[in-house]
């Protein structure tokens, strides 16, 4: 699907992907522009699916969840059927916060956050090892994480 952004429109995705809370009259002076027209702007940015959602983002120490693990999934089958089991099985595991298909060694990156090693250790293999299709998983712990959540720049 093409859409068309003007400047406008970028400049107001901008300010939404610095600060998702920013008031729409805030948008408005920024961009300057009307408030009627910032918020009719907005409005059609949702309405393309242009911008998906606004949420709120967490500091994981705040809610124990200070270790960031990257697992590479290697499949049994390269396969639609084996690929589509897969992924309709990760939802069901809400420590997976994302999950790529990806070229080259692995076939899936998994972005895990747990509490600790030992946390992980559980998961691993009362959760992790029983997605479908697995035949490898390879377990990356994060030691510093650079960027993180960083906005779109175009």
């Amino acid at each position: 699907m093409d859409f068309f952004l003007d400047k406008i429109d970028r400049n107001i995705l901008r300010y939404l992907q610095a600060d998702g809370r920013m008031s729409n009259a805030d948008i408005a002076a920024k961009a300057n522009i009307s408030p009627a027209t910032c918020h009719r702007r907005t409005q059609r940015l949702f309405d393309e699916g242009i911008i998906s959602k606004v949420t709120a983002q967490v500091r994981p120490e705040a809610v124990d969840l200070s270790v960031l693990v990257m697992v590479g999934a290697i499949l049994e089958r390269s396969t639609p059927e084996s690929f589509a089991e897969f992924e309709a099985a990760i939802p069901e595991f809400p420590f997976i916060l994302e999950c790529q298909c990806v070229a080259g060694d692995f076939d899936y990156f998994l972005k895990v956050r747990v509490k600790d090693i030992s946390d992980f250790n559980n998961l691993h293999r009362a959760k992790l090892l029983t997605l479908p299709g697995v035949r490898q998983l390879r377990s990356f712990f994060v030691l510093k994480e650079v960027v993180e959540g960083a906005p779109l720049d175009f």
